[in-house]
């Protein structure tokens, strides 16, 4: 297997392909994307802060000083093309490997040839690795002594986070280069480029671009070039073959490509960057910005599922009792999307979304938990009070347990309390003045102020003024027998 970026040398006539070609009596040109691959660095479209005059990549470059490094960038941003013009710059013996079907066996043996090189006071070794997220925490960890030695310059290309996809060990030996998603400014002005180059693109045979054509291409193409390109060609190609003049339009662009395939990876940076953009939206109560990014991730193919899980979350962790509906609402969503599927799921998330996102916002309740959890983690296992425990046993009842409880919806209990004794008097549960959360916080305002400190002998195991028949708060007629043996008792 040939691992050279740069395919066989055109004098290797034991390829297949190109003899095969050769037999028909006819060469087959490589396709556009290929043929306009920037041959410099001044040639490159798009990311400027990299390679622009004068910035730190493009001295290294030119200076043929380059590091290990990780290029990360969406698909079609230039990472191939900016590995070929370093290896171009650096002299050095250049391989490169793709990670989906290269594993160990092959890396040994660049690593075996490298060494061999190195002894013999040969060039050295830039190793190219293409989608080096595709490799497991092994296969990278291969690599760490060599890169250590010098033995070899690394050069892995990823569309995937490094943070994530790259073991730690690997990653803090390589420098992490990030390339911007290419604009549809960048991607015409790569397509004018093919258009007029009558060596390598489709300058001088007469092709007829209609207005508006390029511009449509470059939007189709999402920010990758080789999709731009590609287009491009498929595009001349219909043209040609439908006669003479051969015309381009927007028309036979988006007749050429059927559908504009979203890019999204359910286990990458777009999966997590579209459903955050649409969970901040709902949060901000914009539900034009939700419906976009919610239509994002459907079209793309998202689990709709997945989405309507996060809405569940989101209705009770930013709204909460704010709206008390809203939760009903998601749960119920959730459980139509289930049973209904796509694609009529896209109209029970809309509605869900739209709800949600001009609901009122509060994050009381998990501001509340939070509060509470520090104290539960801080104090650790304090007693429940007596008057608020369970007492199914006449051992129990003799103990104190439940003694002094008042069960309110028969009796007023506005002075009895019901946090451990360290803690009296804390607050966790502060309302909102949203929505209907304000009302909520009357009624709690309410029941604080009704709350007063509770009697000398509340809850206390040595008083006798319970009776059998004192309440609990399982059984407000304070028959135990109903609740069976202690071992079966269950507060739940």
């Amino acid at each position: 297997m040939s691992m050279d970026l740069f395919g066989p040398d055109p004098g290797d006539e034991t390829s297949e392909p190109r003899a095969a070609r050769a037999q028909a009596g006819r060469t087959l040109p490589s396709p556009l994307a290929d043929r306009m691959r920037p041959r410099t660095l001044d040639e490159m479209v798009g990311q400027e802060h990299l390679v622009g005059p004068g910035r730190p990549l493009r001295l290294a470059i030119e200076a043929g000083e380059i590091p290990s490094l990780v290029l990360w960038g969406p698909p079609g941003s230039g990472k191939t093309t900016l590995a070929r013009l370093i290896a171009q710059s650096t002299r050095s013996h250049f391989v490169a490997y793709s990670a989906v079907t290269s594993g160990v066996a092959e890396i040994r043996k660049v690593i075996a040839a490298a060494r061999t090189s190195q002894r013999a006071g040969g060039r050295g070794t830039l190793l190219f690795i293409d989608e080096i997220h595709r490799f497991n925490k092994a296969q990278q960890d291969a690599f760490l002594p060599h890169i250590e030695s010098g033995l070899i310059t690394l050069i892995g290309a990823t569309t995937e986070n490094p943070s994530f996809e790259v073991n730690s060990a690997l990653l803090s030996r390589l420098q992490v280069v990030v390339l911007e998603r290419l604009t549809p400014a960048d991607i015409e002005r790569l397509l004018e480029r093919a258009l007029a180059d009558s060596e390598r693109g489709l300058g001088g045979r007469g092709l007829v671009v209609e207005d508006g054509a390029l511009a449509a291409m470059s939007a189709l193409a999402d920010g990758d070039a080789r999709a731009g390109l590609n287009l491009l060609e498929g595009c001349a190609t219909v043209a040609f073959r439908r006669g003479r003049p051969p015309v381009v339009s927007a028309r036979l662009a988006e007749e050429v490509l059927q559908h504009k395939a979203l890019r999204h990876d359910r286990a990458g940076d777009q999966h997590y960057d579209l459903i955050s953009a649409l969970i901040k939206s709902v949060r901000g109560s914009d539900p034009d910005a939700s419906l976009y990014w919610l239509a994002r991730l459907l079209e793309a193919g998202e689990d709709p599922l997945f989405v309507a899980r996060r809405l569940v979350i989101l209705a009770a962790e930013d709204i909460g009792n704010a709206d008390p509906a809203a939760l009903g609402i998601a749960v119920s969503a959730f459980q139509a999307v289930h049973m209904i599927g796509m694609p009529e799921a896209r109209l029970i998330l809309s509605q869900a979304t739209t709800y949600l996102a001009t609901a009122p916002k509060s994050n009381a309740a998990l501001r509340s938990y939070e509060a509470a959890r520090e104290d539960a983690v801080v104090h650790g296992g304090l007693p429940v009070p007596f008057h608020l425990r369970n007492a199914p046993t006449p051992l129990m009842k003799q103990l104190g347990y439940g003694r002094g409880y008042r069960y309110p919806p028969a009796e007023e209990a506005a002075d009895q309390t019901h946090l451990p004794e360290a803690l009296r008097g804390q607050r966790y549960y502060e309302p909102s003045a949203a929505g209907f959360e304000a009302e909520i916080g009357r009624r709690v305002d309410a029941a604080r102020r009704r709350r007063k400190a509770p009697d000398k002998g509340e809850g206390s195991p040595g008083e006798n003024s319970a009776t059998e028949d004192s309440p609990s708060e399982d059984s407000p007629s304070g028959d135990s027998a109903s609740r069976g043996s202690a071992s079966e008792d269950s507060d739940e």
